[in-house]
């Protein structure tokens, strides 16, 4: 059964019972995961921002491959900015939609020259006005590679979760991050998305989750029923 349907036949849930469940499911989540965290390799705010951008459709293991030798050979925006786009394409080949991203990348890295001194942004604003970045990509730089916890990262990961856990019934990723916003305590909003993205890639499956050994299904309105 889809999350959305499951949760249409359930009972109504006050806004505070969902927060003290989801005090629990954190709690569970945190005791679970304690050392979750961004699973791409970076060193510094442009290798998240160029690595991110590479995720899209494509593994995290796939794009740290890629990324071990793409970070040694373009070590600046001003190296992407000024790459030869073609072998660009051919070192980013793999993590697909090639074309598209390189063009994203190129343009992020020439805005972050000439706008920018060189260096990526702090801001929400300013990130989501460079080419390619949305408030995903924006959040995923924002709270790893400079601390700021500004929003929830949503990727398919979370919005699936999102929706099993009953958190949210909506489908649009910045939808499902309005109304999570204001259940999680804004110091964990970066790592609540890490938790989540660890429990849907190790537990809750997006074809077969793992509910009889779910650590937080006694909080779960889903368990047993997807």
């Amino acid at each position: 059964m889809r999350p959305g349907k499951l949760m249409s036949i359930m009972p109504e849930e006050t806004a505070s019972a969902k927060a003290a469940r989801l005090k629990k499911i954190i709690a569970g989540l945190q005791r679970t995961y304690p050392e979750a965290h961004c699973e791409l390799n970076f060193a510094n705010p442009l290798e998240l921002l160029v690595a991110t951008i590479l995720s899209a459709q494509c593994t995290d293991q796939r794009v740290n491959l890629v990324t071990a030798t793409l970070f040694q050979k373009y070590r600046s925006a001003a190296d992407y900015a000024n790459a030869d786009l073609a072998a660009l394409e051919k070192d980013i080949k793999s993590t697909g939609f090639f074309r598209h991203k390189a063009k994203h990348i190129q343009a992020c890295c020439r805005a972050i020259e000439e706008k920018h001194q060189g260096k990526v942004p702090r801001t929400m604003a300013a990130l989501t006005q460079l080419d390619g970045v949305g408030r995903k990509t924006a959040n995923v730089v924002l709270g790893n590679a400079f601390g700021l916890n500004e929003g929830i990262v949503v990727d398919t990961h979370v919005a699936r979760l999102a929706q099993r856990l009953g958190l949210t019934q909506q489908s649009d990723a910045e939808k499902i991050e309005r109304e999570l916003i204001p259940l999680v305590p804004r110091a964990q909003w970066t790592l609540f998305s890490h938790w989540l993205i660890w429990h849907g890639r190790r537990r809750c499956g997006a074809r077969k989750p793992d509910c009889a050994g779910c650590e937080i299904a006694k909080w779960c309105p889903s368990a047993g029923r997807v």
